[in-house]
């Protein structure tokens, strides 16, 4: 492990970490590790002179993990916050677990589809 793995980031660097797009794609959207912040209350950047957040490799990583529940798998804010607040692991049914594979499996393949659409326009 470097000095590097160690360091706090910013705002702006967590935000590249996590690969977070803005809907128009101009600016880079720190407002929504900002919301999360007040939502999820386990996230506790440092906050210096000027109101400056650093992170440290704690709080990234579980940014991580709310970004993958929220985004990769389709989660509400309410649904990630009881796993958080969960002292065991959380076990989803059989049934469940299906369901959320399908529902993510369905909106990756309708972005696709609109993708697929959208290059054929240019044809």
């Amino acid at each position: 492990m470097n000095k590097e793995d160690n360091s706090y980031k910013t705002i702006s660097e967590v935000v590249k970490i996590l690969n977070l797009k803005s809907k128009k794609g101009d600016s880079l959207p720190t407002h929504t590790l900002r919301f999360w912040e007040k939502e999820f209350k386990q996230i506790k950047p440092k906050i210096l002179t000027g109101n400056r957040r650093y992170y440290d490799k704690k709080s990234i990583e579980l940014l991580k993990k709310i970004h993958f529940l929220l985004k990769d798998q389709g989660m509400t804010i309410k649904g990630v916050k009881k796993i958080l607040n969960n002292k065991e692991p959380l076990k989803l049914d059989e049934m469940a677990d299906n369901s959320i594979r399908t529902d993510n499996l369905k909106n990756k393949l309708n972005r696709i589809s609109n993708i697929v659409k959208s290059l054929k326009k240019f044809k």
